[in-house]
């Protein structure tokens, strides 16, 4: 955690300025920062600004800050990413890794090598997408909240949706068999697809490539889903 998040719900003021931590946000400011009354916190609002808190009082059931909003958080990357569902863990591990990267809008597709019983996965409750979102979040010292849209159907999400998600914007899809290398330093907005473990059918590949996606590869090494996000966006942006 390398700025603690907050949400409007701590403040205990009307001016907004003292806010008071519970649970395990408190818990981590006392076990791993290792704070005491006087010591400076990185804290950040929930899409808003970022600034520190002063803690003042330190209670075994809480614990409270003044703080102080003042600077932007960080900008992020002209990314969107348009990820076929993973298993559970990896899906949950490239939530934290997209957010923490500043991607801010993500869509969860269907894909043929995606298993059905991952659909019914808990990992996809809403609850539960927001809490490794916050993860990244409070990983990256941002506080913009992406938006994540999930998708159940392939086919028509690529020919009814992307082709306006992706008008002004360069539009690529990772594929390990690809001959293109992915581009260094793009000048454009950028709409990435990554596939499943296995990567894209070749229908799926057909029809991505005909609205205008052009497949990219890192190199001759595998990636796995949650290194390649990184990998690619690193050489993205």
């Amino acid at each position: 955690m390398n700025r603690i998040l907050l949400f409007t719900t701590d403040f205990i003021d009307s001016g907004a300025t003292k806010v008071r931590l519970t649970g395990r946000r408190r818990d981590h400011a006392l076990a791993v920062c290792g704070v005491s009354a006087g010591d400076t916190l990185r804290v950040g609002l929930l899409n808003g600004k970022i600034g520190t808190g002063i803690v003042s009082t330190v209670d075994p059931g809480f614990l409270e800050m003044t703080v102080e909003l003042s600077a932007l958080p960080p900008e992020p990357p002209p990314l969107t990413l348009a990820l076929a569902l993973p298993r559970p863990k990896v899906f949950k591990r490239c939530l934290e890794v997209a957010t923490a990267l500043g991607i801010k809008r993500i869509f969860v597709m269907e894909s043929w090598r995606v298993e059905k019983s991952y659909w019914t996965s808990p990992v996809l409750a809403p609850d539960a997408i927001r809490e490794h979102l916050l993860l990244g979040l409070e990983q990256s010292g941002d506080t913009a909240l992406p938006v994540v849209e999930v998708r159940r159907r392939f086919r028509p999400f690529v020919e009814d949706e992307l082709p306006e998600i992706i008008r002004g914007r360069g539009a690529l899809v990772g594929h390990p068999a690809a001959v293109e290398r992915c581009p260094f330093h793009s000048a454009l907005p950028i709409v990435l697809a990554i596939g499943p473990e296995g990567g894209f059918i070749p229908f799926e590949l057909d029809l991505l490539t005909g609205i205008g996606f052009t497949p990219v590869t890192l190199g001759t090494r595998i990636l796995r889903v949650e290194q390649a996000i990184p990998a690619f966006a690193g050489r993205l942006f």
